[in-house]
């Protein structure tokens, strides 16, 4: 017994195995601990998180190298190795191929990065994680309505970079315009209306205009796009029922749905307060009575 244990180990093939496998728990030894230290003298969250993804393909690298220095004798080897090895290697691990290099388009890209808000393949919500092969998401939306997370998380493989758009909510422009909608009822006062809507608007969403506009010029200075306004804007339309007021404005793609509350709660407190200047408008339907019928019914024996 002890002898076929010796032929077995003295095996070149088995003898590299096992090397390879020590690297290999050397190195995940090794990483942890080196993260484990590191995370207790990095404070900030989003460094913290890019340390360990550094320290992480550093050790897939190192464990690459190695367990290839290992298995191969000479550079000649390498060559002839990786030559006849490619066509079966691209085969078989294509979808794993892809999304290694959907990974090297996204970091190298900026196309997005971990807290970014992204839509892709139909799937929209914050990254949480990007690792080599998947993009982690929390999602929102779905059966919740506003951009609220839903408790789901989705992985994604990043090979889905190259199959259709990305949208990212917050990268170089962490601000979004929305827009809301007031309809009035005609003999309404409209100039008290629109001075109320404005100075409503500035006073809940100008904490935003600022920071918006410092980053809209840096937009504009490094793609060609148009100098846009920024600032809360307020504009009228007529139609066949009512007044309409459109409110249009810049909001942290994160808070949408609570500076709406903001707004519409503001406007019907001013609304109440404005001594009916301020009617809103609502559809009617009038049900339009049956005409009158008669019926003759004929007996017959």
């Amino acid at each position: 017994m002890t002898q076929e244990i010796k032929e077995i180990v003295n095996d070149p093939i088995i003898r590299k195995i096992i090397i390879s496998s020590l690297i290999i728990v050397i190195l995940i030894i090794v990483t942890r601990f080196t993260k484990k230290n590191l995370s207790k003298h990095i404070k900030e969250s989003d460094n913290r998180y890019k340390t360990r993804k550094f320290v992480n393909l550093i050790s897939y690298f190192l464990s690459m190298i190695l367990i290839i220095i290992v298995f191969l004798d000479d550079i000649r080897g390498i060559t002839l190795t990786l030559g006849v090895a490619s066509a079966g290697i691209a085969f078989a691990l294509k979808e794993v191929i892809a999304s290694v290099a959907g990974f090297i388009n996204i970091t190298t890209g900026n196309i997005y990065k971990a807290g970014d808000r992204i839509e892709i393949g139909g799937i929209k919500g914050d990254v949480i994680d990007l690792s080599i092969l998947r993009t982690t998401i929390m999602e929102v939306g779905e059966w919740v309505n506003g951009d609220l997370y839903n408790g789901r998380i989705v992985r994604i493989a990043n090979n889905f970079v190259f199959k259709g758009p990305v949208y990212n909510y917050s990268g170089n422009f962490p601000f979004i315009w929305d827009e809301i909608k007031i309809p009035l009822k005609f003999g309404s006062d409209y100039i008290y209306t629109k001075k109320i809507l404005e100075n409503t608007v500035e006073e809940i969403v100008g904490v935003f205009t600022k920071d918006a506009e410092v980053q809209w010029k840096t937009m504009v200075r490094r793609y060609l796009i148009e100098d846009a306004k920024t600032g809360p804007m307020v504009t009228m339309e007529i139609n066949d029922n009512w007044v309409e007021y459109t409110i249009r404005y810049v909001v942290d793609y994160r808070k949408r749905r609570y500076t709406k509350d903001l707004l519409f709660t503001k406007i019907l407190e001013e609304a109440s307060n404005s001594r009916e200047k301020i009617q809103f408008a609502s559809a009617t339907y009038e049900l339009v009575g049956v005409p009158k019928m008669d019926v003759n019914i004929k007996k017959t024996d």
